[in-house]
Protein backbone atom coordinates (compact mmCIF):
# COMPACT_ATOMS: atom_id res chain seq x y z
CA UNK A 1 0.00 0.00 0.00
CA UNK A 2 1.23 3.48 -0.86
CA UNK A 3 -0.25 6.79 0.19
CA UNK A 4 0.27 10.32 -1.10
CA UNK A 5 0.77 13.43 1.03
CA UNK A 6 -0.24 16.54 -0.88
CA UNK A 7 1.48 19.59 0.58
CA UNK A 8 2.70 23.11 -0.10
CA UNK A 9 5.77 23.06 2.11
CA UNK A 10 7.18 20.92 4.88
CA UNK A 11 6.26 22.51 8.20
CA UNK A 12 6.61 21.01 11.67
CA UNK A 13 3.27 19.24 11.22
CA UNK A 14 4.37 17.55 8.00
CA UNK A 15 7.69 16.49 9.54
CA UNK A 16 5.79 14.84 12.37
CA UNK A 17 3.40 13.16 9.93
CA UNK A 18 6.35 11.79 7.92
CA UNK A 19 7.89 10.48 11.15
CA UNK A 20 4.61 8.77 12.02
CA UNK A 21 4.45 7.20 8.56
CA UNK A 22 8.07 6.06 8.75
CA UNK A 23 7.47 4.58 12.21
CA UNK A 24 4.68 2.44 10.78
CA UNK A 25 6.67 1.41 7.71
CA UNK A 26 4.23 3.05 5.32
CA UNK A 27 5.35 3.75 1.75
CA UNK A 28 4.41 7.31 0.77
CA UNK A 29 5.16 10.07 -1.71
CA UNK A 30 5.47 13.77 -0.99
CA UNK A 31 3.35 15.56 -3.59
CA UNK A 32 4.17 19.26 -3.95
CA UNK A 33 0.99 21.09 -4.95
CA UNK A 34 3.10 23.60 -6.92
CA UNK A 35 4.26 20.81 -9.21
CA UNK A 36 1.44 18.29 -9.54
CA UNK A 37 -0.86 18.25 -12.54
CA UNK A 38 -3.96 16.29 -13.44
CA UNK A 39 -5.18 14.93 -16.75
CA UNK A 40 -8.88 14.80 -15.96
CA UNK A 41 -9.48 11.95 -18.41
CA UNK A 42 -6.46 9.86 -17.31
CA UNK A 43 -5.86 9.18 -13.62
CA UNK A 44 -2.68 7.33 -14.53
CA UNK A 45 -0.23 6.94 -11.65
CA UNK A 46 -2.60 8.62 -9.20
CA UNK A 47 -4.34 5.25 -8.94
CA UNK A 48 -1.22 3.93 -7.23
CA UNK A 49 -2.34 5.69 -4.04
CA UNK A 50 -4.67 3.92 -1.64
CA UNK A 51 -5.42 7.30 -0.07
CA UNK A 52 -4.12 10.89 -0.32
CA UNK A 53 -3.64 13.00 2.81
CA UNK A 54 -4.26 16.63 1.85
CA UNK A 55 -2.05 19.19 3.64
CA UNK A 56 -2.05 22.11 1.19
CA UNK A 57 -1.68 25.62 2.55
CA UNK A 58 -3.81 26.81 -0.37
CA UNK A 59 -7.51 26.22 0.15
CA UNK A 60 -8.12 26.30 -3.61
CA UNK A 61 -5.39 23.80 -4.47
CA UNK A 62 -6.46 21.38 -1.79
CA UNK A 63 -10.13 21.71 -2.67
CA UNK A 64 -9.76 21.11 -6.38
CA UNK A 65 -7.12 18.41 -6.04
CA UNK A 66 -9.33 16.39 -3.69
CA UNK A 67 -12.33 17.02 -5.93
CA UNK A 68 -10.49 15.47 -8.87
CA UNK A 69 -9.15 12.58 -6.81
CA UNK A 70 -12.54 11.81 -5.32
CA UNK A 71 -14.12 11.89 -8.79
CA UNK A 72 -11.65 9.14 -9.74
CA UNK A 73 -12.66 7.12 -6.70
CA UNK A 74 -9.41 7.81 -4.83
CA UNK A 75 -10.07 8.39 -1.09
CA UNK A 76 -8.71 11.57 0.49
CA UNK A 77 -8.35 12.89 4.02
CA UNK A 78 -10.30 15.02 4.11
CA UNK A 79 -12.81 14.67 1.27
CA UNK A 80 -13.48 17.50 -1.14
CA UNK A 81 -17.03 17.81 0.24
CA UNK A 82 -15.67 18.39 3.75
CA UNK A 83 -13.11 20.89 2.40
CA UNK A 84 -15.82 22.79 0.52
CA UNK A 85 -17.91 23.09 3.67
CA UNK A 86 -15.15 23.88 6.16
CA UNK A 87 -13.23 26.23 3.86
CA UNK A 88 -16.24 28.53 3.53
CA UNK A 89 -17.47 30.06 6.79
CA UNK A 90 -20.97 30.56 5.45
CA UNK A 91 -21.19 26.93 4.33
CA UNK A 92 -19.93 25.84 7.76
CA UNK A 93 -22.49 28.03 9.51
CA UNK A 94 -25.31 26.63 7.37
CA UNK A 95 -24.22 23.05 8.07
CA UNK A 96 -24.02 23.66 11.82
CA UNK A 97 -27.40 25.39 11.81
CA UNK A 98 -29.03 22.51 9.94
CA UNK A 99 -27.62 20.07 12.49
CA UNK A 100 -28.69 22.16 15.48
CA UNK A 101 -25.14 22.75 16.71
CA UNK A 102 -24.88 25.85 18.97
CA UNK A 103 -22.96 28.71 17.38
CA UNK A 104 -22.79 32.52 17.60
CA UNK A 105 -25.49 34.46 15.78
CA UNK A 106 -24.60 35.26 12.17
CA UNK A 107 -26.14 37.52 9.55
CA UNK A 108 -25.19 37.67 5.88
CA UNK A 109 -25.72 40.55 3.47
CA UNK A 110 -24.66 41.33 -0.08
CA UNK A 111 -24.43 45.13 -0.21
CA UNK A 112 -22.81 47.69 2.11
CA UNK A 113 -26.22 49.21 2.80
CA UNK A 114 -27.86 45.94 3.85
CA UNK A 115 -24.74 44.94 5.78
CA UNK A 116 -24.78 48.22 7.73
CA UNK A 117 -28.47 47.73 8.51
CA UNK A 118 -27.76 44.21 9.77
CA UNK A 119 -24.89 45.43 11.94
CA UNK A 120 -27.01 48.20 13.45
CA UNK A 121 -29.80 45.73 14.23
CA UNK A 122 -27.37 43.28 15.86
CA UNK A 123 -25.75 46.02 17.94
CA UNK A 124 -22.09 46.90 18.41
CA UNK A 125 -19.59 45.38 18.61
CA UNK A 126 -19.82 42.76 15.88
CA UNK A 127 -17.18 40.77 14.00
CA UNK A 128 -16.86 41.09 10.23
CA UNK A 129 -15.16 38.11 8.57
CA UNK A 130 -14.25 37.07 5.04
CA UNK A 131 -16.15 33.92 4.09
CA UNK A 132 -12.87 32.30 3.02
CA UNK A 133 -9.69 32.82 5.01
CA UNK A 134 -7.59 31.49 7.88
CA UNK A 135 -5.23 32.46 10.71
CA UNK A 136 -7.52 35.33 11.74
CA UNK A 137 -6.58 37.41 8.70
CA UNK A 138 -8.96 40.22 7.65
CA UNK A 139 -11.17 39.52 10.67
CA UNK A 140 -12.35 42.85 12.10
CA UNK A 141 -14.06 43.83 15.32
CA UNK A 142 -16.49 46.62 14.49
CA UNK A 143 -17.09 48.87 17.49
CA UNK A 144 -19.23 51.67 16.05
CA UNK A 145 -20.97 53.01 12.97
CA UNK A 146 -17.97 54.98 11.70
CA UNK A 147 -15.80 51.87 11.78
CA UNK A 148 -18.55 49.87 10.06
CA UNK A 149 -18.91 52.40 7.26
CA UNK A 150 -15.15 52.54 6.69
CA UNK A 151 -14.73 48.75 6.62
CA UNK A 152 -17.72 48.20 4.37
CA UNK A 153 -16.49 50.85 1.91
CA UNK A 154 -13.06 49.24 1.87
CA UNK A 155 -14.52 45.80 1.23
CA UNK A 156 -16.74 47.13 -1.56
CA UNK A 157 -13.83 48.39 -3.68
CA UNK A 158 -11.78 45.19 -3.42
CA UNK A 159 -11.79 43.17 -6.62
CA UNK A 160 -12.56 39.75 -5.14
CA UNK A 161 -16.30 39.05 -5.22
CA UNK A 162 -16.02 37.19 -1.93
CA UNK A 163 -15.27 40.49 -0.22
CA UNK A 164 -18.81 41.56 -1.11
CA UNK A 165 -20.28 38.66 0.83
CA UNK A 166 -20.68 40.29 4.23
CA UNK A 167 -20.47 37.65 6.97
CA UNK A 168 -21.36 39.35 10.25
CA UNK A 169 -20.99 37.46 13.52
CA UNK A 170 -22.00 38.53 16.98
CA UNK A 171 -19.11 39.40 19.27
CA UNK A 172 -18.86 36.81 22.03
CA UNK A 173 -17.35 38.13 25.26
CA UNK A 174 -15.13 35.13 25.85
CA UNK A 175 -12.93 34.90 28.99
CA UNK A 176 -9.67 35.91 27.28
CA UNK A 177 -9.43 32.56 25.53
CA UNK A 178 -11.11 30.15 23.19
CA UNK A 179 -10.85 26.39 22.72
CA UNK A 180 -9.41 24.42 19.84
CA UNK A 181 -10.39 20.76 19.92
CA UNK A 182 -9.18 18.02 17.60
CA UNK A 183 -11.54 15.40 16.22
CA UNK A 184 -10.21 12.35 14.42
CA UNK A 185 -12.94 10.05 13.18
CA UNK A 186 -15.36 9.48 16.04
CA UNK A 187 -13.16 10.76 18.88
CA UNK A 188 -12.22 14.15 20.30
CA UNK A 189 -8.57 13.28 20.88
CA UNK A 190 -7.32 16.51 22.51
CA UNK A 191 -8.06 20.17 23.09
CA UNK A 192 -6.22 23.33 24.04
CA UNK A 193 -7.14 26.70 25.45
CA UNK A 194 -5.79 29.52 23.28
CA UNK A 195 -5.22 32.51 25.56
CA UNK A 196 -4.31 36.05 24.52
CA UNK A 197 -4.79 39.64 25.74
CA UNK A 198 -5.96 40.38 22.18
CA UNK A 199 -9.53 39.54 21.24
CA UNK A 200 -8.17 37.31 18.44
CA UNK A 201 -6.71 34.27 20.19
CA UNK A 202 -5.32 32.25 17.24
CA UNK A 203 -1.87 30.85 18.01
CA UNK A 204 -0.86 32.19 14.57
CA UNK A 205 -1.56 35.64 16.03
CA UNK A 206 0.26 35.15 19.33
CA UNK A 207 -2.21 33.12 21.37
CA UNK A 208 -0.66 30.71 23.89
CA UNK A 209 -1.85 27.11 23.95
CA UNK A 210 -2.39 25.16 27.17
CA UNK A 211 -4.10 21.84 27.77
CA UNK A 212 -7.89 21.82 27.93
CA UNK A 213 -9.63 18.77 29.41
CA UNK A 214 -11.93 16.95 26.98
CA UNK A 215 -15.10 16.87 29.05
CA UNK A 216 -18.23 14.93 28.00
CA UNK A 217 -19.85 18.26 27.09
CA UNK A 218 -16.91 19.32 24.92
CA UNK A 219 -16.71 15.91 23.28
CA UNK A 220 -20.43 15.90 22.47
CA UNK A 221 -20.51 19.29 20.78
CA UNK A 222 -17.27 18.61 18.87
CA UNK A 223 -18.53 15.28 17.52
CA UNK A 224 -21.82 16.93 16.55
CA UNK A 225 -19.96 19.70 14.70
CA UNK A 226 -17.68 17.19 12.97
CA UNK A 227 -20.65 15.09 11.86
CA UNK A 228 -22.44 18.21 10.58
CA UNK A 229 -19.62 19.05 8.14
CA UNK A 230 -18.98 15.48 6.99
CA UNK A 231 -16.45 14.12 9.49
CA UNK A 232 -12.79 13.21 9.17
CA UNK A 233 -9.74 14.91 10.67
CA UNK A 234 -10.90 18.28 11.96
CA UNK A 235 -10.11 21.11 14.37
CA UNK A 236 -13.14 22.64 16.08
CA UNK A 237 -12.83 26.19 17.42
CA UNK A 238 -15.23 26.99 20.24
CA UNK A 239 -16.20 29.91 22.45
CA UNK A 240 -17.18 29.70 26.10
CA UNK A 241 -20.25 31.91 26.01
CA UNK A 242 -21.01 33.28 29.50
CA UNK A 243 -24.74 32.62 29.07
CA UNK A 244 -25.09 29.83 26.48
CA UNK A 245 -22.06 27.70 27.29
CA UNK A 246 -20.00 26.19 24.49
CA UNK A 247 -20.65 27.44 20.96
CA UNK A 248 -18.82 26.47 17.77
CA UNK A 249 -17.00 29.30 16.04
CA UNK A 250 -15.34 27.52 13.10
CA UNK A 251 -14.38 24.07 11.81
CA UNK A 252 -10.99 23.60 10.11
CA UNK A 253 -10.22 20.78 7.68
CA UNK A 254 -6.41 21.15 7.32
CA UNK A 255 -5.50 21.71 10.92
CA UNK A 256 -2.22 22.81 12.42
CA UNK A 257 -1.07 21.20 15.66
CA UNK A 258 2.56 22.22 16.29
CA UNK A 259 1.64 24.00 19.53
CA UNK A 260 -1.01 21.47 20.57
CA UNK A 261 1.13 18.32 20.74
CA UNK A 262 3.48 19.70 23.45
CA UNK A 263 0.57 21.33 25.28
CA UNK A 264 -1.55 18.17 25.46
CA UNK A 265 0.98 15.35 25.21
CA UNK A 266 -1.28 13.67 22.64
CA UNK A 267 0.30 12.11 19.54
CA UNK A 268 -1.89 14.02 17.10
CA UNK A 269 0.17 13.18 13.97
CA UNK A 270 0.06 9.50 14.92
CA UNK A 271 -3.72 9.66 15.29
CA UNK A 272 -4.03 11.38 11.91
CA UNK A 273 -1.88 8.73 10.22
CA UNK A 274 -3.83 5.89 11.83
CA UNK A 275 -7.08 7.41 10.59
CA UNK A 276 -5.63 7.92 7.10
CA UNK A 277 -4.57 4.28 6.97
CA UNK A 278 -8.03 3.27 8.15
CA UNK A 279 -9.57 5.18 5.25
CA UNK A 280 -7.26 3.28 2.90
CA UNK A 281 -8.18 -0.04 4.54
CA UNK A 282 -11.68 0.58 5.88
CA UNK A 283 -12.55 -3.03 6.62
CA UNK A 284 -9.65 -3.81 8.92
CA UNK A 285 -10.74 -4.57 12.51
CA UNK A 286 -10.85 -1.55 14.77
CA UNK A 287 -10.43 0.98 11.96
CA UNK A 288 -13.55 2.91 12.91
CA UNK A 289 -14.14 3.54 9.22
CA UNK A 290 -16.58 1.88 6.85
CA UNK A 291 -16.08 2.52 3.13
CA UNK A 292 -14.14 5.70 3.86
CA UNK A 293 -16.81 7.18 6.11
CA UNK A 294 -16.31 7.61 9.89
CA UNK A 295 -18.36 5.02 11.77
Amino acid sequence: MKIGVLLSRVRVEEKWLFEALDKRGVVYDRLDDREVQFDIAKPGSWRDYAVVLERSLSYGRGLYATHILNSWGIPTVNTSAVAATCGDKLATTAALQAAGVPQPNVRVAFTPESALAAIEEMGYPVVLKPVIGSWGRLVSKVNDREAAEALLEHREVLGNYQQQIYYIQEYVRKPGRDIRAFVVGDETIAAIYRTSPHWITNTARGGVGTNCPVTPELNAICLAAAKAVGGGVLAIDLFEDPERGLTVNEVNHTMEFHSSVPATGVDIPGKVVEYTLAVALPDRPGSGVVAGVPA
